[in-house]
């Protein structure tokens, strides 16, 4: 994109948050990205006609959100197993073949949003909780639209009608829906209970241990007795305790199999898999993001995509 000092000095250091915000509309890391690209190069064409009306925050949130309501008139919502259908409490239910066709929801690596400023941290993490993107991904995409840029990013109602193009009575209604529609959905908030940070690296550390020694006795002490384990692109997602052990004690768990770094996603901790290849390599296999409540693990969600681990590369770097 050609340079212009004046709107870069602007305009660049929104980056970080309008990715989120794309990410939130896209439920794509990868999507997010170019949306973000192509949002920078129209507001660089259109700068010099840019008369102030706005601050430059909320007309770049303006040209990104119409760009990325554009893209979803043609994109799919990307859902997680738990989007789909009923979990298995049962590891011995057949498991169904992988679905590459689904365009599953992706995990986002936390330095994408600027997560070397702790205010940044702060300030997105809530945003791209997994369960909050999830649980987007099941409005149309103007009720997420006015969802994050209400309820998220705190726009007053006349500010998202003007971004949106349409009236003020509009935007409340889409968003009594949009709250409606989440609340039916599930406790959401609940997702945000986690443990302070000591107890997560301690809690992370042990689920490592574990799982590379293949040890299911070792994990059932660090889950929940309601855990959930889903593994898009597998349609086949499982609850409880018993289940879940079952299932990675008997498909998963092998001594050696197994290479775990960790690493943070969607504000949550999380790891990095590879898997042995033969010949002392290791390969990337996905990413598995993590849900803590209080000292246990709520939900492993494990994303079993090998294309998922090079957005990670810079995560891998400062952990």
């Amino acid at each position: 994109m050609p340079s212009n000092p004046e709107f870069t000095a602007l305009a660049e250091q929104f980056r970080p948050e309008l990715l989120a915000h794309c990410y939130r509309l896209l439920g794509s890391v990868h999507d997010a990205e170019d949306l973000v690209q192509e949002t920078y190069l129209r507001a660089w064409r259109a700068f010099n006609g840019f008369e102030g009306r706005s601050s430059v925050r909320r007309w770049l949130y303006k040209i990104a959100t119409m760009a990325c309501l554009t893209a979803l008139e043609t994109r799919s919502r990307r859902p997680l197993p738990s989007g789909l259908g009923a979990p298995s409490d049962d590891h011995r239910v057949a498991v169904a073949p992988r679905e590459p066709t689904v365009p599953w929801l992706q995990p986002a690596p936390d330095t994408r949003f600027g997560a070397g400023d702790p205010a940044a941290i702060v300030a997105t993490r809530t945003g791209v909780r997994l369960a909050f993107i999830a649980a987007l991904q099941l409005l149309s995409a103007r009720q997420r639209a006015v969802l994050t840029l209400r309820d998220v990013l705190g726009f007053r109602t006349a500010e998202v009608a003007e971004m949106l193009g349409t009236t003020t009575a509009a935007v409340d209604s889409a968003l009594r829906r949009a709250r409606a529609r989440l609340a039916d959905a599930g406790p959401v908030a609940d997702d945000l209970a986690e443990p302070d940070e000591e107890t997560q690296r301690v809690l992370l550390d042990d689920y490592v241990d574990a799982f590379t020694r293949a040890d299911p006795d070792a994990l059932v002490h660090l889950l929940r007795v309601d855990v959930e384990l889903e593994m898009p692109p597998t349609p086949t997602w499982f609850t409880g305790r018993q289940a879940v052990i079952g299932f990675l004690s008997a498909r998963v768990l092998r001594p050696g199999r197994w290479r775990m770094t960790p690493t943070r996603a969607n504000g949550q901790p999380a790891l990095v898999v590879h898997t042995h290849a033969g010949g002392g390599r290791y390969e990337p296999y996905g990413i598995q993001v993590l849900t803590l409540r209080a000292d246990h693990i709520a939900r492993i969600t494990a994303f079993n995509d090998p294309s998922l681990v090079a957005a990670f590369a810079d995560c891998l770097e400062t952990n």
